[in-house]
């Protein structure tokens, strides 16, 4: 199977990293579990653009940790022959220190695209399975026919709820939910 993985709130923990930056830079508090949708409104568009800019430097992608059993998981999915696609819409300057995060918790990946459209790439690879936290892609990923999994967020939840969206609560509980669709033939 061709599965594409998100970085950021799917690989490793973000949330924390944006509102301790929101907190540093501008003293607003990003609750959360008060974040119930995928707007961020207690900060402004330029002030949100730079907390990301913060968290994205090289230092801080290279010092992220990824979520206990992400790593474990992929690993199994490349090692049983899937084809696995880490995508992220990071700005592109950061795909140098993406890749070396990557290298650095020893995640294997078969191709790495940074862009703010995901979906688009998915396509053009063929993307069976898509691995995301964002509501909008994994509506859009529904739309194009893709299966979609996600760790659950509270801004993702209620599509979890309404959709036919994988949800789990961790990638352990993310492996078992997909072993069943992966454990076919890898097709790639």
């Amino acid at each position: 199977m061709r599965i594409a993985i998100d970085i950021d709130s799917t690989l490793h923990h973000y949330w924390n990293l944006l509102s301790e930056a929101a907190i540093r830079r501008f003293g607003i508090d990003l609750p959360y579990e008060e974040q119930l949708d995928w707007g961020i409104t207690r900060l402004r568009p330029d002030q949100l653009h730079l907390c990301i800019q913060e968290t994205h430097l090289d230092a801080a992608i290279l010092d992220s940790e990824p979520y206990p059993d992400a790593v474990a998981t992929v690993t199994r999915w490349r090692a049983a022959g899937h084809f696995i696609h880490i995508t992220s819409h990071r700005d592109a300057h950061t795909l140098d220190a993406t890749a070396r995060w990557l290298e650095r918790i020893g995640l294997p990946y078969d191709d790495l695209h940074i862009s703010h459209d995901k979906i688009s790439r998915c396509l053009q690879l063929g993307i069976e399975l898509l691995v995301d936290d964002s509501p909008e892609n994994l509506a859009d990923a529904i739309g194009h026919g893709m299966v979609v999994a996600t760790i659950s967020h509270p801004w993702n939840r209620e599509l979890c709820e309404e959709e036919d969206v994988i949800c789990a609560s961790d990638w352990r509980e993310l492996n078992d939910l997909l072993d069943p669709l992966l454990r076919g033939p890898a097709n790639v």
